[in-house]
């Protein structure tokens, strides 16, 4: 182990240790001051154990940016709230969706850098507290740490009209922890598989009159799925809430995050000996094909912001809120880059990368109650704007071979090759947006428009031109709530991103264009039986077209023209239930057909669209004993089913599409709440199944997660 390495770790591992001691201070402190009566009364509910009361969500405050419940939205939302992530023991994002329709994770297996996801079919953009997370050009996440936030709101369909350039799949908003007046939080330890170690915590209460915080902390060292492979993640997050009065709130939100992950490939198998049989033996799942000792990947970011709020009147308000993020990261990898003829020799290739990235986003919006004779109006008129400066620098050499089945490491000195620029750009956008959520009776109907304008600034041209893009989308919906809490609905929205580049002609590309029609139904049974059962489904049929795709120009190959088209058609269904504080359930099922409609690339019309299969179900379910002598066990169960998926799409550089099989999922949890105390096991992938997340070509396969089992030890205050 380096010098550098160890100090890095110390550095990390002493500032885990002080925010741990913190958090201890924190939960002693009142522990100690309680009362006798507090004991008796304690000891008087000590048969009945409450596991997770807010399991289903009422609400999403990213699918209107409003209070609207969700059974009034006329979208299909999918929320996987904190006691969710907390009893099924997520990791990440990836994790987190494996129970929801429509989206689709881990498609480069257990990645320990980003969370990749797929949103009918398309790769979404991630929001954080309701504005656009600083990623990259060629990644849309920037894989922020799940244990900072209470909540993951999955948008499917076109959401530009209240965010702006986005694609038509959707988007994924995550909601940070804020302060609560009451004093609470909870400490944590984690051991598991691949010697998983964890310690993280959170600390929430009230400062003085007026004033809350919230503290929440992570240190995580692993080791990968790979041999050799060992990361490491440091997360703070603080948060204060200053009521300035009884109509005006200010909340700062802030975090910061260092990822450190040494010896890692991230994949890039061959096809043979992974999906299909290789003549020599079968490829290790644990192999590295890179150079432990030279393979590494850092990342620093950070973001501090604010949510003001203010309320003119009763029924009208005020809302802004705005983030500074900074995001930087460096890597440098030898990986596979193909597969000698004697399938066990892998010619390898040296990738430095780069990217820094600045960003500043606001978003301000007025809204109103008004009445016009019987119809009520929600009335939302908002304002945002983001400015994006990205800086990347690639780099590209020849590295020695390697074998597949016995690699040796460490024979010969890999140098880091000159660094040529990728990216080196500035992106302005301004949104000017307009919603009225009207209600009659039962009946809802929500208009939304928006106008955009997108300038980008290209720094490597010598003359550093600027493209100039402009975009109107609407969302028409409507949906009809009756009082057993069945709301069918129906939605026509429309989406934009901003195309970089020309075509041979010279003249600048338009944004491509989304537009779906979306059909469901949905039921909130708490409508009907009160909160003794907390139900949520929806069931959703749609219809997903894209325009203004990129391909080839028939009459220059080395230029494209906006002539290609893809097509999403889907039906999604799910429920979640909390049934009396005992039954946890997840159910869902997914159908997409997903297909590229028009190209001029041989082969790829009538192709489907990469990392999204047309099957994917899945059910969990969790039993809690409340009361007796069994009180605060429980014990879960669930099934995940994920249909075949190709890797790529056709082209002159993938004259092979290869595909993922079907892979068939058993995951698992035990655990016993005592007290203020939580002891649990989370066991993924029970029966160990080996499968490819993908292969995007001869040697690009990733392999999914394998079994993964984690103890956790949660103390709540």
């Amino acid at each position: 182990m380096s010098a550098r390495r160890v100090s890095r770790q110390s550095k990390l591992l002493n500032g885990a240790a002080k925010f741990a001691a913190l958090l201890l201070a924190a939960a002693a402190g009142p522990v100690a001051a309680q009362d006798t009566a507090g004991a008796d009364e304690r000891d008087a509910q000590a048969d009945i154990v409450v596991i997770a009361p807010d399991y289903v969500a009422e609400t999403a405050s990213g699918a209107t940016k409003s209070d609207a419940p969700l059974v009034e939205v006329p979208q299909a939302v999918s929320v996987v709230t904190r006691d969710q992530i907390d009893l099924l023991g997520n990791i990440d994002v990836q994790q987190a969706v494996r129970y929801s329709a429509g989206v689709v994770g881990e498609n480069y297996g257990p990645d320990l850098r980003f969370d990749f996801l797929t949103v009918r079919g398309f790769d979404p953009v991630q929001f954080i507290d309701g504005l656009q997370a600083p990623a990259s050009a060629t990644i849309n996440n920037v894989g922020v740490d799940l244990y900072g936030f209470e909540s993951i709101e999955i948008l499917k369909g076109p959401s530009a009209v209240l965010y702006g350039a986005s694609p038509p799949g959707g988007i994924y908003n995550l909601r940070s922890r804020r302060p609560d007046a009451e004093f609470g939080g909870e400490l944590q330890i984690r051991y598991g598989t691949d010697d998983f170690k964890q310690a993280a915590g959170t600390v929430t209460g009230t400062l003085a009159d007026g004033v809350t915080a919230r503290l929440t902390g992570l240190y995580r060292d692993r080791d990968g799925q790979t041999d050799f492979v060992t990361a490491e993640r440091a997360f703070l997050a603080p948060a204060v809430t200053v009521t300035l009065g009884a109509d005006t709130s200010l909340t700062a939100l802030g975090y910061y995050q260092d990822d450190a992950v040494d010896g890692e490939t991230n994949g890039f198998l061959p096809v043979l000996g992974v999906v299909e049989p290789n003549p020599v033996g079968r490829v290790r799942r644990r192999v590295n094909l890179g150079e432990p000792d030279y393979n590494r990947y850092r990342r620093d970011q950070f973001a501090a912001g604010y949510e003001f709020s203010h309320r003119f009147a009763e029924n009208v308000g005020f809302t802004q809120n705005a983030r500074w993020s900074e995001y930087e990261e460096d890597m440098r990898t030898i990986y596979p880059t193909g597969l000698a003829a004697d399938n066990r020799t892998v010619l390898r290739s040296n990738f430095p990368f780069r990217d820094d990235v600045a960003q500043f986003a606001v978003d301000s919006r007025l809204d109103a109650e008004v009445r016009t004779g019987r119809i009520e109006h929600d009335l939302l008129l908002g304002v945002d704007y983001r400015n994006y400066r990205e800086s990347s620098a690639f780099a590209f050499a020849a590295a020695p071979s390697i074998d597949l089945f016995e690699p040796v490491y460490g024979q010969f000195t890999p140098v880091t090759p000159d660094f040529f620029p990728f990216t080196d750009q500035r992106l302005k956008q301004l949104g000017v947006y307009l919603q009225d959520q009207a209600s009659l009776g039962g009946f809802r109907l929500t208009l939304t428009g928006r106008r955009d304008r997108v300038r980008l600034t290209n720094y490597r041209l010598a003359d550093s031109p600027t493209d100039t893009q402009t975009a109107y989308t609407y969302r028409v919906g409507g949906s009809y709530v009756t009082d057993a809490g069945l709301a069918p609905y129906l939605s026509y929205a429309t989406s934009f991103e901003p195309v970089v580049g020309q075509g041979l002609d010279g003249a600048a590309f338009r944004p491509s264009r989304g537009r779906q029609i979306e059909a469901g139904i949905k039921f909130d049974g708490r409508r009907l039986d009160g909160r003794s059962i907390d139900l949520f489904a929806t069931a959703a049929l749609f219809r997903i077209r894209q325009e203004n795709v990129l391909t080839t120009d028939p009459t220059d190959v080395m230029f494209s023209v906006q002539t290609g088209e893809a097509k999403v058609e889907g039906v999604e269904l799910e429920a979640v239930a909390r049934i009396r504080d005992r039954l946890s359930l997840n159910a869902s099922y997914t159908f997409a057909n997903a297909r590229v409609t028009e190209s001029n690339v041989a082969g790829e019309e009538g192709a489907r669209l990469f990392g999204q299969p047309r099957h994917k179900a899945s059910l969990f379910a969790d039993y809690s004993f409340t009361a007796g002598a069994l009180a605060g066990l429980g014990l879960g169960g669930g099934l995940r089913y994920v249909s075949d998926s190709p890797g790529a799409l056709p082209g002159p550089f993938t004259p092979v599409v290869y595909f993922t099989g079907e892979s068939t999922l058993f995951d698992a949890v035990a655990r016993y709440d005592v007290g203020d105390w939580r002891l649990s096991v989370n066991g993924t992938n029970l029966f160990d199944k080996r499968y490819a997340g993908r292969c995007n070509g001869p040697t690009g396969c990733f392999f999914g997660q394998a079994r993964q089992l984690i103890a956790t030890v949660a103390k709540r205050f």
